[in-house]
């Protein structure tokens, strides 16, 4: 699937994009890049980002490196290191595939701000639906 085919593919995820306003930036097999602009939406009662932004976005690059309209990833465990609040208002997720079996996976995603501070590692294991 190339870029545009998965920004259309995905604009069909309400939450992730409708609602959070990730956006697609990079796609290829195993991979995907996404980021997102912090609006005050995404901030907790101490102005802070709310770590469940940062999980969004890393399940979301989770499922455009995995997901095509032909082949179906589900997340079958995930978990999540938060590292640092973010410096700046621009998010990025790089996803990449640690291994990618016959039926199961795993995949790394890592959250950075726009001045390249680490936010956090997110793995996540999937099992291929056929």
């Amino acid at each position: 699937m190339n870029l545009e085919e998965a920004r259309e593919y995905f604009s069909h995820d309400r939450y992730a994009v409708s609602l959070t306003g990730i956006k697609i930036e990079e796609v290829d097999k195993d991979y995907a890049k996404v980021s997102l602009e912090i609006e005050d939406k995404h901030l907790g009662a101490r102005d802070h980002l709310m770590g469940g932004v940062l999980y969004t976005m890393a399940d979301f690059a989770f499922a455009v490196a995995t997901n095509t309209p032909e082949h179906f990833t589900m997340t079958t465990n995930s978990t999540i290191s938060y590292l640092s609040q973010p410096k700046d208002s621009h998010i990025v997720g790089i996803c990449k595939s640690i291994k990618n079996g016959r039926r199961t996976c795993l995949l790394e995603t890592r959250l950075f701000d726009g001045k390249g501070t680490l936010l956090a590692v997110v793995t996540t294991n999937g099992v291929h639906i056929e």
